[in-house]
C-alpha cells in the first residue's frame, strides 16, 4: 500500500511538472534530465511510470483535458439557457487566459509541435477539441439554430481565434472580443 501510494504520489508530481513546463517552455523544449530535475523524481521512476516522454505526454494532456472538461462542466453548470452556456465558454476561457493562459491553449500549442497524426498524445488533442466542439454544437440545437452543426465549427474557431491570439500578442481581451462576435452569430442563426 505504501508503495502505491508512493508510486501515485510520483505520477502526479511527473504529470503537474510536466504540464507547467510543458505549458511555459514546450514540448520539445523541456527533456527528461529537466522533468526530473524540476519534479523531484529519479529518471528511472519517470520511465517506470511512463515508459517514455511520450507516453508522459500523452499522460499530461489526458489530465489536462479531464481537468479543464470538469471545471468547463462546473460554469456551465451555473448558466440559465444554452444561449447563456454557449457565451460562458468566451467568459471561462477569459478567465483561463487572465488568470495562467499567457500562452493561448495548451492543446493548440501541444498540436503544433505534436506532427505525427498518428501520435496518442496527439490524438488527445483532436478528442478534446472534437469534444469542445459537441458541448457547442449541443448548446447551438439546444438554442435553436437554425444549422448548430456549423455553428458549433464557428464557435469553436472563435475560441481557437482567441487562444492564438493570446500566444502571439498576449492579447488578454480576446475572448471577450470573440464573446462579442459569437452573440452577433447567435443572433444570426436564430440562436
Amino acid at each position: 500500500m505504501i508503495e502505491s501510494a508512493r508510486a501515485a504520489r510520483s505520477r502526479e508530481r511527473l504529470i503537474d511538472t510536466a504540464a507547467k513546463l510543458f505549458y511555459a517552455e514546450g514540448i520539445t523544449a523541456t527533456g527528461v534530465d529537466t522533468l526530473v530535475a524540476r519534479s523531484g523524481v529519479s529518471k528511472p521512476t519517470l520511465y517506470a511510470r511512463f515508459g517514455s516522454k511520450g507516453a508522459l505526454v500523452t499522460a499530461v494532456l489526458e489530465e489536462i483535458h479531464v481537468r479543464r472538461r470538469a471545471e468547463l462542466e462546473r460554469h456551465l453548470d451555473d448558466q440559465d439557457g444554452p444561449r447563456a452556456r454557449i457565451l460562458a465558454v468566451f467568459d471561462w476561457l477569459q478567465r483561463f487566459h487572465r488568470r495562467d493562459g499567457d500562452r493561448g491553449c495548451p492543446f493548440l500549442n501541444a498540436a503544433a509541435e505534436l506532427c505525427d497524426a498518428e501520435d496518442p498524445a496527439r490524438e488527445v488533442v483532436v478528442r478534446h477539441k472534437r469534444w469542445l466542439r459537441e458541448v457547442l454544437t449541443a448548446q447551438a440545437r439546444d438554442a435553436g439554430a437554425d444549422d448548430p452543426g456549423e455553428l458549433g465549427h464557428a464557435l469553436l474557431l472563435l475560441l481557437d481565434g482567441a487562444n492564438a491570439r493570446m500566444a502571439v500578442e498576449g492579447d488578454r481581451d480576446a475572448a471577450a472580443l470573440a464573446r462579442r462576435t459569437a452573440e452577433r452569430l447567435l443572433d444570426a442563426a436564430g440562436a
